[in-house]
């Protein structure tokens, strides 16, 4: 396997206020070279916009990876400190990330028109925004900016869907503020939006979802019928938000490197400092004390949901059948 990071952009390119001296970046997991090119999945782990989670980076692509994938995990501008509303920023990386990869298709040993985004959360908002909105998304790099930045597919795990009823109100909120005009927050109400130009798409998620209410998914499932996007949507009865791949490595608390924390680090530190940017002395309290110790992880093994197990298996098999 080749494992090694690139940034997707050039420092003059980023101009994200509270990035602290971090860029977005993508990890690779690449099979050693064959003759095929490989079928491709672009990670994008969740953590509401705040944070990029480790539980839905690196074991989600190397899952994918074992079922003969070439696969990227994306780590996208977020706000630990909910100080800096990050309004596109985040679909622009993703943007500039589909686009960085297809160009380079040659050179990642993948087929160019079977690119699939992953999302979770609000990774998986991230995505369908990406999917619904890529014709608006320009690049400035005008090499780039003539490569489509439209997936080929999207899997969506129990995803932030709307900003109105039933929204996660945390994610909305960092992305656009709290005094944002109703035209900010509907640009990020994706079920508003589907077209027939959104790309195929998997969507699951768990009925028992306590933290994203599953009539997001429910929404863009249905927006897809209407609008006759190929799609599959999978609502199991039991599990808890942010079940990420549930196999053997996740349940035993294994998701791999944490490098997806690197802009919360950043952050933080720059909090403690004194050097956020217009940080609230409450937030700045908050943060020094969520971040002041270790994180304890919990004791042994996850319980195994096995319907919900079983996720990888539906998708891989949707995949098939759309690249026949």
């Amino acid at each position: 396997m080749k494992t090694y990071r690139e940034n997707i952009w050039n420092k003059d390119e980023y101009k994200y206020e509270a990035a602290y001296g971090f860029v977005p970046n993508i990890v690779t997991y690449l099979h050693e070279e064959d003759a095929a090119l490989r079928p491709c999945m672009i990670v994008v782990p969740g953590g509401g916009y705040c944070m990029v989670v480790p539980p839905e980076g690196e074991v989600v692509a190397k899952e994918f990876y074992q079922r003969g994938m070439n696969c990227f995990v994306l780590t996208y501008t977020t706000d630990i400190t909910m100080s800096v509303p990050l309004k596109k920023q985040p679909v622009n990386d993703i943007s500039r990330a589909v686009r960085y990869v297809r160009k380079n298709a040659a050179c990642f040993g993948i087929d160019p028109n079977k690119i699939v985004i992953c999302g979770f959360s609000a990774g998986a908002h991230i995505c369908g925004t990406l999917g619904v909105h890529s014709s608006e998304i320009e690049d400035p790099d005008a090499d780039l900016n003539s490569v489509s930045n439209r997936p080929d597919a999207m899997i969506l795990s129990y995803p932030v869907i709307t900003s109105g009823e039933y929204t996660h109100e945390y994610s909305i909120l960092t992305l656009v503020g709290k005094d944002a005009p109703e035209d900010e927050r509907q640009f990020f109400s994706l079920e508003k939006y589907v077209t027939g130009t959104t790309p195929p798409t998997f969507i699951w998620q768990t009925v028992e979802d306590d933290l994203v209410p599953v009539e997001n998914s429910m929404m863009f499932a249905s927006a897809c019928r209407s609008a006759h996007v190929p799609y599959a949507y999978y609502a199991f009865p039991h599990g808890m938000h942010g079940l990420s791949v549930h196999n053997d490595a996740w349940r035993k608390g294994d998701f791999g490197e944490p490098y997806t924390m690197e802009q919360v680090m950043k952050a933080v530190e720059a909090v403690r400092e004194g050097r956020g940017v217009r940080v609230s002395e409450q937030r700045r309290q908050e943060l020094i004390e969520q971040f002041g110790a270790p994180p304890q992880m919990p004791e042994g093994e996850v319980p195994k949901i096995e319907d919900v197990e079983l996720w990888p298996d539906l998708a891989e098999a949707w995949m098939k059948k759309l690249w026949e």
